[in-house]
């Protein structure tokens, strides 16, 4: 299939690739769009492993208010330049990612975050209920495994879906960000503020 200049302009539109890489992608894949997305977002995700290391000390502190201001967020979002910090697109990864910390609440960054003793508790009450269906020990372990990783994908930031894009897991679009800006971005901390929380 012959690639066209169009093609080439539509998949860097999507994946902020390059000209030439863009190219190279849909002669690799023979043209399928999609494909050629994948491509491109694999070596996004491989530099961005090899940019991990970099300090990132920049950035900006995003405020968000939720319609109605009965939740509020507020979210250190850092790179390695004051350039990018005031990128727009910088900017706007700042604040989807305070929008979607108030919509899907959130409690940790990353699984490793979340303490021993709640995996173990979780893990057991899983078990039980697996093992109440009927279901032999073998077969409870994996159903138990995949419903860990349900958990890490509803409370841990960087596993949970898009709010806006449930087919793009937030990790992916920080990638994304740091392939496009060509430097490390990391969520430093957050905070999610929720009216009448914690009050009896």
């Amino acid at each position: 299939m012959a690639i066209t200049a169009e093609m080439v302009k539509e998949l860097r539109t999507v994946t902020g690739a390059g000209v030439l890489e863009a190219k190279k992608a849909l002669e690799q894949t023979n043209g399928d769009f999609e494909k050629a997305v994948d491509i491109l977002r694999e070596k996004g995700a491989d530099r961005a492993a090899k940019r991990a290391d970099r300090a990132a000390k920049e950035g900006l502190v995003e405020l968000y208010a939720h319609p109605g201001n009965r939740v509020g967020v507020m979210l250190e979002l850092n790179c390695e330049t004051d350039f990018v910090a005031r990128n727009e697109q910088f900017r706007e990864l700042a604040h989807n990612l305070a929008l979607h910390i108030a919509a899907a609440a959130p409690r940790y960054m990353r699984p490793e975050d979340v303490p021993a003793e709640e995996i173990e508790r979780e893990t057991s009450v899983l078990k039980a209920q697996a093992m109440a269906e009927g279901k032999p020990a073998e077969i409870a372990d994996k159903i138990v495994a995949g419903r860990i990783k349900k958990f890490y994908e509803e409370f841990c930031l960087l596993e949970q879906p898009y709010v806006k894009d449930e087919k793009v897991k937030i990790q992916d679009m920080i990638t994304d960000a740091i392939r496009t800006t060509g430097e490390n971005i990391m969520v430093r901390r957050f905070a999610r503020y929720e009216l009448g929380e914690l009050l009896d």
